[in-house]
This record gives structure tokens, sequence and C-alpha cells, in this order.
């Protein structure tokens, strides 16, 4: 299946709201981009993609729930609302498994399980650098500490021109 079907459904999901919208397709590029230079087969490119375009699904019910989106929030809201989403599209238990076990743990920086969660997190932090305006000591940092992926080092030195 591709993922043309969630995009759409999370921009419905997201209706009106540009900056949550636009956040997530760039994390969905990125990590597309990222899951292809490194080789990812083919269900497991298709698992980040699906991944990437729901990783922030629990943000709308944190903040409902508990007046803030924190990442911890987050992991607990999300996996619940992917599940519905995804079951909505057709989608076996084996992806959404997958996705929803991704999405709980996107803000969880240790023990990374897998190229599809490493991915992810490399991606999301792209993005999340450059929107939050992270200083280069921290991008510096993460990429150091969290980075694992050639091609994700590759594109976050070149975005923030880090030369070493």
């Amino acid at each position: 299946m591709r993922t043309g079907k969630v995009i759409d459904a999370m921009i419905g999901y997201y209706s009106g709201d540009a900056r949550r919208i636009n956040h997530f397709l760039k994390v969905y590029g990125f990590s597309k981009a990222i899951g292809e230079m490194e080789g990812l087969d083919d269900r497991t490119q298709e698992i980040l993609e699906i991944t990437a375009a729901t990783h922030d699904i629990g943000i709308k019910l944190s903040e409902e729930k508990y007046g803030n989106c924190s990442g911890s929030h987050q992991q607990v809201e999300g996996p619940p609302e992917a599940r519905k989403l995804l079951e909505g599209l057709g989608y076996e238990d084996e992806v959404i498994d997958r996705v929803c076990f991704i999405i709980s743990r996107h803000h969880t920086y240790k023990d990374i399980q897998g190229i599809d969660y490493q991915i992810l997190v490399e991606a999301d932090f792209l993005v999340n650098a450059f929107e939050d305006t992270l200083p280069e000591t921290a991008v510096r940092s993460f990429r150091d500490k969290v980075f694992r992926t050639e091609t994700g080092k590759r594109f976050l030195e070149r975005l923030y021109g880090i030369i070493d």
C-alpha cells in the first residue's frame, strides 16, 4: 500500500493546522530520502514512511487532555490514534504494531531498536533543529550521541554547515 492515503488522512486530521502538517511532511521527506539512501528493504521503507507521516499524531489529543504536547504525552496518546487511523485505511496488524511501537518511543533516544526507528529519530531532529532554532552546539551534540546513519549525518552537516 502506498503512503499517499496516510498523508491525505493526516492532512485531514490536522486540517487548518499548517504548521503541524508542514512538520510531518518535512519529517516524511527526510525519512523517505534517508531510508532510500540507506538501502532499506521495501517493507521497512513502507513502515518508516507511515511512521514519519503519523509520528506526531498524539499532539492534538495531548494538547486537549493536558494543555501541552510534551514528548511523553505524545508517546502515550499517539499510538491509539495512529492505530485507529491505520486500521481505517486497511493496514495489517503487523505494520500497525510496528508504527505504534516507534510512535510510542519517538522522543526516546536510548535503546533505539531498528533502522526504521533510528531514521525516524534522525529525520525528526533534522526538522526540529531548524524549527526550534537550536544552537550549533546542541546540533553537534545530538549528532554525536544519537545519529547513526551516514545519510542522516551528511544531511545534518550540510543543512547546518557543520564542518569538522
